[in-house]
């Protein structure tokens, strides 16, 4: 297994997949407390022949036209609104394809944010100081892990750990408002998997208010 850490506010990643390794992760993070990465753009496969091109037989790199679909979309429920962020390569996207040098080209940035965790059933606050308005990053009603809200809650309610939901309500509603309240529920975000134990994760920061 190899990881490999980006520090940088805004950065570009490119890892490269190697064939004989049966799996294989990439980590990021945001350098400095108190931010979050967002994730801009994403993409596993090869787009030019130099990338990730030492070692390699002609052969895998001359398919320049290689993409997975819903890269950014896969990268982005793994990692937006995370200090820190591990992703198995093979996990997200499969098997690799012998006739390709394929790798993750990924481009993200490293927000202040504070950042919120509310369980299931009870009601997020947020809250700017005066003369301060609320901007969301990001939010996700679900589940990422088997750790967070997980007291007294049995094996088989937090196990599912790809119960992703992103979500605009929270945006849409507390966007420009020094304080914000909303119930972190399905009767408000639907149930994106029936019979886990979900909670709401959000990003947001306070920025002063222009007026």
């Amino acid at each position: 297994v190899w990881k490999f850490m980006m520090t940088n506010h805004t950065a570009n990643l490119a890892i490269c997949a190697r064939i004989k390794v049966a799996w294989l992760q990439f980590m990021i993070s945001s350098s400095d407390e108190g931010q979050v990465i967002v994730v801009y753009r994403a993409d596993y496969g090869r787009r030019d022949i130099t990338t990730c091109s030492d070692g390699r037989p002609d052969s895998q790199l001359q398919n320049v036209q290689c993409s997975s679909p819903n890269s950014t979309e896969y990268v982005a429920n793994s990692c937006d609104g995370k200090k820190m962020c591990d992703i198995d390569i093979v996990g997200l996207f499969g098997t690799h394809d012998p006739n390709i040098c394929k790798y993750l080209d990924t481009t993200y940035a490293c927000f202040p944010a504070i950042h919120s965790v509310t369980c299931e059933g009870s009601v997020a606050n947020l809250q700017c100081d005066e003369g301060q308005v609320i901007v969301v990053y990001w939010a996700d009603f679900g589940r990422r892990d088997t750790t967070t809200c997980s007291d007294h809650r049995p094996k088989h309610e937090i196990q599912n750990v790809q119960c992703l939901n992103p979500t605009t309500k929270v945006a849409d509603s507390c966007n420009g408002k020094s304080s914000c309240a909303i119930e972190a529920s399905c009767s408000v975000f639907g149930d994106p998997c029936v019979g886990t134990y979900k909670y709401l994760e959000v990003a947001y920061d306070c920025q002063c208010k222009w007026l």
